[in-house]
């Protein structure tokens, strides 16, 4: 299933439906004004939260986290040390299983794997729509853990590259 994601344009306070390829509203993502620190939430339709995204404060390099409903951590996402050619983000999961996110952060060009095989592509290429990129999550995944990563590595970009509305 393909969603489409409005591009670095959201910030702090900010709000946009992710909606699918044919259209319909799957996703509010929901930038919270008036917190100490960058927060979204990915809400389904009916306004049930279903994930919540913090940017992690006090940590030795900037990441991100993704708690499900109840405030426990689902997946931390952080930039890989020693990466030489190419910018990577690792992904860790609360089972513990890893993902690796690589590509062409900057065009929207990029895909997140795990041991299995892929696990979503995001590519700015399926859609003429501007500032707009395409999630393609595999059947089987977790479609809105995958939304909330690839928010995460979207925010995470923009502030390594000095773009965006970081504080």
């Amino acid at each position: 299933m393909k969603y489409l994601v409005r591009e670095r344009i959201f910030g702090i306070g900010d709000d946009f439906w992710v909606e699918t390829e044919n259209g319909e509203k799957a996703f509010l993502v929901d930038g919270k004004a008036l917190r100490l620190r960058e927060t979204f939430e990915l809400k389904d339709p009916s306004g049930l939260v279903v994930a919540v995204i913090r940017k992690k404060v006090l940590s030795v390099r900037d990441a991100m986290k993704v708690e499900d409903a109840n405030g426990e951590t689902t997946a931390t996402v952080r930039k890989k040390m020693f990466t030489p050619f190419h910018d990577k983000y690792r992904v860790e999961l609360a089972d513990g299983a890893e993902w690796e996110v690589h590509g062409d952060f900057l065009d929207k060009e990029y895909d997140i794997e795990a041991d299995g095989g892929r696990v979503a592509r995001i590519s700015r290429k399926w859609f003429r729509v501007r500032d707009t990129y395409a999630v393609d999550v595999a059947a089987g995944s977790d479609a809105a853990l995958v939304l909330a990563v690839a928010v995460c590595v979207d925010r995470l970009s923009a502030a390594e590259h000095g773009e965006g509305d970081d504080d």
